[in-house]
């Protein structure tokens, strides 16, 4: 850190404030600028031009002019404490406490911005995390080291569903002990945020969770920030404790939408929508901080979630999450409407890692054949509605129409599950057998001969009533 002092500044524009004459700043580095009256703010370098360095002032410029500061650079980039202890704790989207518990005190500083991982040091991800959601579990199954993101819509019950998961997840075996939640929430609303609290509290989960809150009425320089310092967290307990770490951030529309804001205010050329053009290369180094590396037996899991604006999964958010992730779990508002809860549109989501986790020795030997069979079945349901809605229900053949009614057992039985439902996955993969099987068994294409006798039996789909 060096003790120069710059007096005054050049320029203010919105939260951004530039200075000249300043010699050896670095990119990311953090300023400390103070104010006459005694008041201290933080900034950071966002654009080098000769001796020409422009700031990001991560609480506002409100009450700064051109001649009422001294700015000190610190040589160093953002930093946040880092140590076991920061396990059952609250911090704000800049990593600082906010639950009234006191400093954390640091094992070591840890560089929001963390470090590239080596391509070649990571290894291939296997094995599942159980969340006790059937559609999830069974058909979109959460692989560990994974990048699954959520795709939501304005007003469906994405923040229920990550509670849900934040509650609920494990992993089998022994390790489980390990396990813990990485939760950040940008840009919510006072209320969702003393839900999440809230929730968390009451069902003793907090113990496990390390959680950093943005609200909508912080700056949005810190919502830039609040993924960042989740992810340095989870690094340094999964990659530097050896445990497994599930992060769950929510809403990355929220974080694009600071960007496209901090993008503005800079001046720079906006692309698509308005959006910067940078913002795949920006999304992308947050989700490739999931994965597992070789030397630590930990592993950081990441579930994005995010709403796209007017339901559109082609906007350049999910458009490009999409590109970066390992597949995805699309709401469907329809769904969500006819009271199914999670209304998880089976036929838009996937889990592109799901076929090296799941099986004999991770979930059960007959995982794989009952999830392609569910999906196979499932796209014939929409085929014979499509059919109906042309030529009406009674004109439906007897196989048309015995889809049509296990497409509505598929949604009430096995999608439909209470907040509070936790299944195991063989009551999960038990409970879509006696589905299938109120299908004719010259349907069930996609299983073999041998695990159909062993399994289907017309009797199981009886218990079903409609």
């Amino acid at each position: 850190m060096n003790d120069i002092q710059h007096i005054g500044l050049t320029d203010i524009n919105g939260p951004l404030i530039a200075l000249e004459g300043v010699k050896g700043a670095a990119f990311d580095e953090i300023a400390r600028i103070r104010l006459e009256d005694g008041s201290e703010r933080i900034g950071r370098v966002v654009e080098l031009e000769g001796d020409k360095v422009m700031l990001q002032v991560f609480e506002g410029t409100r009450g700064i002019s051109l001649k009422n500061t001294r700015t000190t650079f610190t040589g160093k980039p953002l930093e946040i404490p880092l140590s076991t202890e920061i396990l059952g704790r609250i911090f704000s989207g800049a990593g600082k406490p906010i639950d009234g518990l006191g400093d954390v005190f640091p094992e070591k500083m840890g560089n929001i911005n963390g470090r590239a991982l080596n391509p070649v040091a990571r290894q291939y991800p296997r094995n599942y995390i159980h969340t006790g959601i059937s559609s999830i579990d069974a058909l979109m199954t959460l692989i560990r080291g994974q990048k699954l993101p959520i795709f939501s819509g304005s007003g469906l019950s994405h923040n229920k569903l990550a509670v849900q998961i934040a509650r609920q997840a494990k992993i089998t075996g022994e390790e489980n002990a390990d396990f813990a939640i990485v939760f950040a929430a940008m840009g919510v609303q006072n209320d969702v945020a003393d839900y999440f609290r809230r929730s968390f509290e009451d069902t003793g989960a907090i113990e496990r969770v390390c959680m950093f809150l943005n609200l909508s009425n912080d700056p949005i320089i810190e919502r830039l920030l609040t993924p960042l310092c989740a992810l340095t967290a989870a690094e340094y307990l999964a990659f530097e404790k050896n445990m497994h770490i599930l992060v769950i951030m929510t809403d990355m529309t929220s974080y694009a939408e600071a960007l496209r804001e901090f993008s503005s205010s800079k001046g720079e050329i906006p692309g698509r929508k308005g959006y910067p053009g940078y913002l795949y290369s920006n999304l992308a180094s947050i989700y490739e901080r999931a994965g597992i590396i070789e030397g630590s037996t930990g592993s950081v899991t990441q579930i994005p979630i995010l709403t796209m604006p007017n339901d559109d999964i082609t906007h350049p958010i999910p458009d490009l999450t999409a590109y970066i992730t390992e597949g995805q779990i699309v709401f469907d508002r329809e769904l969500d409407q006819m009271g199914i809860y999670p209304g998880v549109s089976v036929l838009l989501s996937l889990s592109r890692l799901m076929k090296d986790g799941i099986g004999e020795g991770f979930t059960r030997a007959d995982h794989s054949a009952v999830s392609n069979q569910l999906f196979a079945s499932y796209a014939k349901v929409q085929e014979a509605r499509s059919l109906a809605s042309v030529i009406g229900e009674e004109e439906l053949s007897k196989t048309d129409r015995a889809y049509m009614a296990f497409g509505e057992l598929f949604e009430r039985h096995f999608l439909n599950q209470g907040f509070d439902e936790n299944r195991s996955i063989d009551e999960t993969l038990d409970l879509g057998w006696d589905l299938l099987c109120t299908l004719p068994r010259s349907e069930l294409d996609r299983i073999d001969e041998k695990l159909l006798d062993e399994q289907y039996n017309e009797q199981r789909g009886n218990k079903f009533r409609l």
